[in-house]
């Protein structure tokens, strides 16, 4: 099998122009029928989309997973109608009822396309530019794959070889997320990638030159992309034969990422509404409609007109899928014949299973020595790099500080890269300074699927990831962000740096499990459970965010409830206990320092570390009353943080030691003391407690 271009030249005939104007009126109708929406974009796209989907990518409609697939994300997602009307037409499983319910209640088709929801939709997209990004780590994903099982195969000669290929619009590339990840597509050269540019001028204001002067092929081309345009035809359409041709040069070079400058005209064929902000995302009226129906050929009385002959015609992707899923099955088995033992390590990955004896290469660290938790989970990463081929990431530039290299020998950079460490299939990423772009090229990691994917940062910069990380969440992605310099505790960086609203802001995101370890022992015990809570089937698995101290915390005795959320790490003594103190991270310390204060006061005190309230509050009711009495009103929450998570844990009795305020620059140990994160403030909020239980 060969993923190579071909030499053919496109065959378009009067029936593929007239499936490409049935997507037009579709788009139009759709529209028109809910009464909201954007149609033009839709419309000028038709030719492109339709192109793609049925003369340039390999897919089987049959069955949208299928591993060997090209695949397609749509940036500009609010022109979801490009996309629903080719799921249609190639048969993914829409109708055209699917079209005539468009954006409404129990939909398949959103107003946005949505992962898990909408079968052949890759990716889920509306924030402009996230698309791109998850593009970019989709081709990653695909290199790093090829490497995995793989790796002697020539050019365009494995199983695994496939495209990646993106329609992308003004606003996507404005926003600055589609630099950073276009930056780092450049430099990796990733020659699997395609970008078109729907390059129409127009955005919700207006003509683009209301906001953009620049010249974009040239920004690409600075980028290091293979860059092409693709002029449209005397009429304005696009020209299907060029932009073909455009395409399959695209696919020639492969030792870059290939950009496709579109020229169109937003609504085209619209009489009236075609290049007009208008068209972007508002109906364009019963008239217009008519009448670009009649410009087309179609009957101006009739809504979601697709005959018979155009029907039959595009769904002969399904026998063309299946074709070309024959000839990859073929050389995927003579890939298994020949790798077995590859193979087997395939089976194991793609089923989603861990290799045998994981678990006990996780490390056991010392009771009693001080190890800042970033420090631990670097050690926890090496050691399962050993034994987990599939787990790989990085960092924006801060790997040193996140401990996050995987294997120091091993980069992943293109051949060509002059560091001594660059290898194509690399296992540390260097996403550099664009933690923006990282969350979401680590979204397009996890959605290509068969690697696990991590990446770090400091805490308060998780503010430049938080709209990738929320989509995280939104598609369900085992994706894992390691967080470190977590609080106050950082020093002398100062209030910059010192993330105070961050940990309430992320545990707000419903579905990201946030997780603060106490120490060592439980960073270790919360990187088995993240890797043990990775599942591939959509609705599973969740996104977690690590958040690590860079200085040293005291190393207790491992507990395996850690894994839980929540649980006892010091008991009361001398009966039941009078106030329950509960703590995280760096917190926990101070509050088993003012349990001895309090027990040697006759007080008797529980301590609980909770490094992650969601993975508590999924616990049955029984174990959380267990761990947090109901009868027990006395309660003190500790963390160098907003206090916003805590109020209902602590109840109306309780206190809560936080931070409610930015920080300053000094050294850590001064901080903590000077904004009350000691042992004798957390004590005597405690009997405040105490005696408010009591009233």
């Amino acid at each position: 099998m060969s993923t190579k271009p071909t030499t053919t030249d496109l065959e378009w005939t009067e029936l593929d122009q007239r499936s490409v104007d049935t997507a037009r009126v579709l788009a139009a109708d759709a529209v028109q029928k809910v009464g909201n929406g954007h149609p033009g974009t839709a419309m000028s796209l038709a030719t492109a989309a339709y192109t793609l989907f049925q003369k340039v990518m390999r897919h089987d409609p049959a069955d949208a997973d299928w591993v060997g697939r090209d695949r397609f994300v749509l940036s500009a997602g609010h022109s979801s109608l490009t996309l629903y009307t080719q799921l249609y037409l190639a048969g993914f499983g829409l109708e055209l009822d699917d079209l005539k319910s468009f954006r409404t209640w129990g939909s398949k088709t959103p107003g946005h396309p949505e992962y898990g929801h909408t079968t052949g939709v890759e990716t889920t997209t509306g924030p402009l530019g996230q698309g791109v990004a998850n593009a970019v780590g989709m081709a990653m994903a695909a290199r790093y794959e090829r490497g995995l099982f793989d790796p002697e195969a020539a050019e365009g000669e494995s199983p695994f070889d496939h495209f990646v290929y993106c329609i992308a619009g003004d606003g996507c590339l404005q926003e600055g997320i589609s630099a950073e990840a276009s930056s780092l597509a450049g430099h990796q050269k990733l020659g699997n990638l395609v970008l078109l540019w729907d390059d129409n001028h127009i955005s919700i204001e207006g003509d683009t030159e209301t906001a953009v002067s620049e010249d974009t092929v040239k920004r690409y081309e600075a980028y290091g992309w293979h860059v092409q345009r693709v002029a449209p035809k005397p009429d304005g359409d696009l020209d299907p034969n060029a932009l073909y041709d455009a395409i399959e040069a695209a696919k020639a070079v492969t030792d870059r990422p290939s950009f496709i400058a579109m020229r169109s005209i937003i609504a085209w064929p619209a009489p009236n509404a075609q290049n007009t902000e208008a068209a972007h995302g508002s109906a364009l009226g019963d008239d217009e409609v008519a009448a670009t129906k009649r410009v087309l050929g179609f009957d101006p009385e009739q809504s979601f007109e697709v005959s018979d002959e155009v029907i039959t015609h595009t769904r002969k992707a399904l026998e063309r899928g299946q074709a070309a899923r024959a000839v990859w099955e073929k050389a995927y088995q003579q890939w298994r014949d020949n790798n077995p033992e590859r193979a087997a390590e395939y089976d194991r990955v793609a089923q989603g299973e861990l290799p045998t004896g994981w678990e006990d290469k996780i490390p056991v660290f010392e009771v009693g020595k001080g190890v800042a938790t970033r420090a631990a989970s670097g050690k926890v990463l090496q050691a399962l790099g050993a034994v987990v081929p599939e787990l790989w990431g990085g960092s924006a530039d801060l790997a040193g500080s996140n401990n996050t290299t995987i294997d120091k020998t091993s980069s992943f950079l293109p051949a060509d890269n002059p560091l001594q460490e660059a290898d194509p299939y690399g296992r540390t990423i260097h996403f550099g300074i664009r933690e923006h772009a990282m969350a979401a090229e680590m979204n397009g990691i996890a959605l290509h699927g068969n690697t696990r994917i991590y990446g770090g940062t400091f805490l308060v910069f998780s503010d430049y990831m938080r709209n990738a990380v929320r989509l995280s969440a939104l598609m369900h992605l085992p994706v894992t962000y390691v967080w470190t310099h977590d609080s106050i505790g950082l020093g002398e960086d100062g209030p910059t740096h010192q993330p105070v609203e961050h940990l309430a802001s992320l545990r707000a995101i419903p579905g990201l499990n946030v997780v603060r370890p106490a120490d060592a022992n439980e960073t270790a015990i919360a990187w088995r459970e993240i890797l043990k809570r990775w599942t591939k089937e959509f609705g599973k698995g969740q996104p977690h965010g690590l958040a690590l101290t860079r200085q040293g915390v005291p190393t207790y005795e491992p507990n395996e409830d850690a894994a839980k959320g929540g649980y006892v790490l010091f008991e009361a003594d001398g009966g039941e206990p009078e106030v329950v103190l509960i703590a995280t991270g760096s917190e926990v310390h101070v509050a088993v320092e003012a349990r001895e204060q309090l027990q040697g006061a006759g007080v008797p005190t529980r301590v609980v570390s909770m490094p992650s309230v969601e993975w508590f509050e999924q616990q049955d009711q029984g174990y959380r009353d267990s761990v947090l009495p109901p009868a027990v009103k006395a309660r003190v929450a500790v963390e160098a943080g907003i206090g916003l998570t805590w109020h209902k844990y602590v109840g109306d009795a309780g206190r809560i030691v936080s931070l409610e305020h930015f920080g300053a620059s000094a050294d850590g140990k001064v901080l903590f003391r000077e904004f009350g994160f000691t042992a004798e403030n957390v004590a005597a909020a405690a009997r405040e407690s105490i005696a408010a239980a009591q009233r």
